[in-house]
């Protein structure tokens, strides 16, 4: 299938009802670039593309017009069992990702089995001056280092970032509310030690009180770190 073709059928995939429901999710897109295919389907798509000869073609044809496109090749990206082959396709893509979306959901499965080769490439990202390849880069830490490979050095990487983007503060919010869950003793520092900017430190204890994963005499804690 061509880009043409791929199109078209996400058109005959389209739900308008949840092409409304996704632009006002979606403030960064427009939303006549919203086709309003569902996830799943998209998935099922996502498999067909992955055995097509001429899936390259799509892949390569960037900038996609819709956002469901980009949708699309998350999937297709996130199917590659060839680490060295997944890496040179995010690195293709990372750049032209628009939206929150799209980034999350991109989430190969091959960087689960060889994380210490993921490393150098997060290490990259996280410097990028792309809004969402940052976000990508906190999001891979996320998913891949805060268990039996946590570093104080990774929280060190996040907590460094100063930025006025919203995208990437709620992310790292996201990331110090999860790591609190994961490694308390070992983040609960950053907020006792102010390392955060005001917003995001605020941000990342609502989060953490809003999550089932941390105690109420923990959370009782958090409550007097926040900065009034």
């Amino acid at each position: 299938m061509n880009s043409e073709d791929i199109i078209a059928e996400l058109f005959r995939l389209q739900d308008k009802k949840y092409a409304a429901f996704n632009s006002k999710l979606l403030p960064t897109v427009e939303t006549d670039r919203i086709i309003g295919v569902r996830t799943p389907e998209l998935r099922i798509l996502a498999k067909k593309l992955i055995k097509d000869k001429d899936i390259n073609l799509f892949l390569t044809s960037l900038p996609h017009q819709y956002f469901d496109e980009n949708q699309l090749h998350t999937f297709v990206i996130s199917q590659e069992k060839d680490f060295d082959k997944c890496i040179a396709e995010i690195e293709t893509f990372l750049p032209f990702i628009d939206n929150w979306a799209t980034c999350d959901q991109l989430s190969p499965k091959v960087f689960k089995k060889e994380p210490e080769k993921l490393l150098p490439y997060i290490c990259t990202w996280i410097k990028s001056d792309k809004v969402y390849t940052v976000r990508f880069a906190i999001g891979m830490l996320m998913q891949h280092f805060l268990d039996e490979r946590f570093d104080t050095k990774y929280a060190d990487m996040v907590a460094a970032i100063r930025t006025e983007e919203y995208y990437i503060n709620i992310m790292i919010a996201w990331y110090f509310a999860t790591a609190l869950a994961k490694q308390y003793n070992f983040i609960l520092p950053y907020l006792e030690g102010k390392k955060l900017d005001d917003w995001t430190h605020n941000k990342t204890i609502q989060k953490s009180l809003e999550s089932n994963r941390i105690t109420s005499d923990q959370k009782d804690y958090l409550k007097t770190l926040k900065i009034r």
